[in-house]
């Protein structure tokens, strides 16, 4: 009996320390481009109640040769003809493990997709890897944001 309460409780400090440890993702990043590597825009990443991470745009990083849209068109309700900047891109993005996440949604304001999210941010947590997918993992893309603050 003793042992199972000591085991039990060793167990309890190893789940509270990993997830004492994890990278905090709260705070702002830049969003880099995964097909032209250039700056795209910050995403400003804030926890809720419920323990799960929302990435709102605000601000579109200006690119030579490339004119911002200002508003949402293609998107679904209810981001249908939205101003992108101020609107959240992600959401329900959790903790699921040391620095990794998932069960997130994320859309694209360019085409107005929603895909499913993970991510995993660097052990420094300066990096964050963001993977966004339509079914399972392999078929997706995946973009480094880069901590700004």
């Amino acid at each position: 009996m003793v042992k199972k309460l000591i085991s039990a409780g060793a167990l309890g400090l190893l789940f509270s320390c990993s997830t004492l440890y994890a990278q905090d993702l709260t705070g702002t990043w830049q969003q880099i481009d995964d097909k032209t590597g250039s700056p795209k825009a910050l995403i400003e990443v804030r926890k809720d109640a419920k323990d799960s991470y929302t990435g709102k745009i605000v601000k579109i990083t200006p690119r030579p040769g490339y004119t911002p849209k200002e508003k949402c068109v293609n998107c679904p309700a209810p981001y249908t003809n939205q101003p992108i900047l101020g609107m959240d891109v992600f959401k329900n993005l959790k903790l699921e493990g040391e620095n990794s996440y998932s069960q997130g949604k994320i859309l694209d304001p360019l085409t107005g997709k929603i895909y499913s999210l993970k991510g995993k941010i660097s052990a420094n947590g300066k990096r964050l890897h963001l993977r966004g997918y339509l079914g399972i993992s392999a078929i997706g893309r995946t973009q480094t944001w880069i901590r700004a603050d």
